[in-house]
């Protein structure tokens, strides 16, 4: 499992395909950290069920529809590009 960090504030990820799961059910995606000039952590703000949804993802529970997971993809990628 790629989650990284959890606290009560914020919950991180390397993991793009996580990161556009949770944002594609509705988790609001507050930062990027590109300390690590090798990948970019992505930063949530930490809500109760965050933790259950990172897992439903990697043991392929979670239930999003392909178009808009699909489209939080390009969506990080613009922002790991642009920024």
């Amino acid at each position: 499992m790629t989650q990284e960090t959890t606290t009560q504030e914020i919950f991180q990820t390397y993991d793009m395909g996580c990161a556009a799961g949770l944002v594609s059910v509705g988790f609001e995606l507050k930062s990027l950290d590109r300390s690590n000039p090798q990948k970019v952590l992505f930063c949530f703000k930490y809500e109760v069920d965050i933790e259950e949804a990172a897992d439903d993802y990697f043991v392929d529970k979670l239930q999003i529809n392909a178009r808009t997971y699909f489209d939080n993809i390009k969506m990080l990628k613009n922002r790991i590009y642009t920024n």
